[in-house]
């Protein structure tokens, strides 16, 4: 009897797992406004490049200058550019292909990792099972400032593959992918981000970001 009960308890694991890989590897999931999100991400990435890191920077230290701007508007390939090569310095080591992309009033950043800049499939539970030792990832979030000189990328969506990451699991996984000591006042989703102290506030909308200095 006790036989019986492990073959069966073996078989419904099995087919468990037969069931998720099918849906990983040939079903899309359907919800509305799928279409409209879609168009939307794929028509509106940029690349990540030196050169619009560059051209970040200039826009953020003109800020700096007494008689500059108030505010200056950044790319999402500018912005992110910036941010996750010169500010942050947060992307996983084996991150390829890095793109940006403004959808709604969140910023996405999306590459091609290793997943073992994430812990391997074991620190990933269920999910890790699904994924391949190479794998995109793509995240989703806003950027708050915390105090003068400290910002951080609230990251809100995470996705590997075609998987949608469980909003438990954001904090694991950006664990592994921090680096340095922790910082003061960063929250379990946040990726912290040192910004110029003249910068008083970042807001996300129309495609771009907008950087305003603080006014004395």
């Amino acid at each position: 009897m006790k036989g019986c009960l492990k073959r069966a308890g073996c078989l419904v694991i099995i087919i468990c797992l037969i069931a998720l890989w099918y849906w990983y590897a040939r079903v899309e999931r359907p919800a509305a406004g799928t279409a409209a999100t879609a168009t939307s991400v794929s028509s509106g990435w940029q690349p990540l490049t030196a050169a619009d890191a560059a051209r970040g920077q200039v826009a953020v230290q003109s800020l700096g200058r007494q008689s500059g701007p108030v505010f200056a508007n950044l790319t999402p390939a500018e912005a992110a550019s910036y941010i996750f090569t010169v500010v942050a310095k947060q992307l996983p080591p084996s991150a390829k292909n890095a793109e940006a992309a403004i959808i709604g009033d969140r910023l996405y950043v999306r590459s091609d990792v290793e997943l073992k800049d994430f812990g391997g499939a074991k620190s990933l539970g269920p999910v890790g099972m699904l994924l391949g030792e190479r794998d995109s990832v793509r995240f989703g979030g806003t950027i708050n400032m915390l105090k003068p000189g400290l910002a951080e990328f609230l990251v809100q969506e995470v996705k590997l593959g075609r998987i949608d990451v469980p909003s438990a699991l954001i904090p694991r996984i950006l664990t592994q992918m921090k680096r340095g000591k922790p910082v003061e006042g960063i929250s379990q989703n946040g990726l912290p981000m040192v910004m110029a102290a003249y910068i008083s506030d970042v807001r996300i909308s129309d495609g771009k970001i907008t950087l305003y200095k603080s006014v004395k």
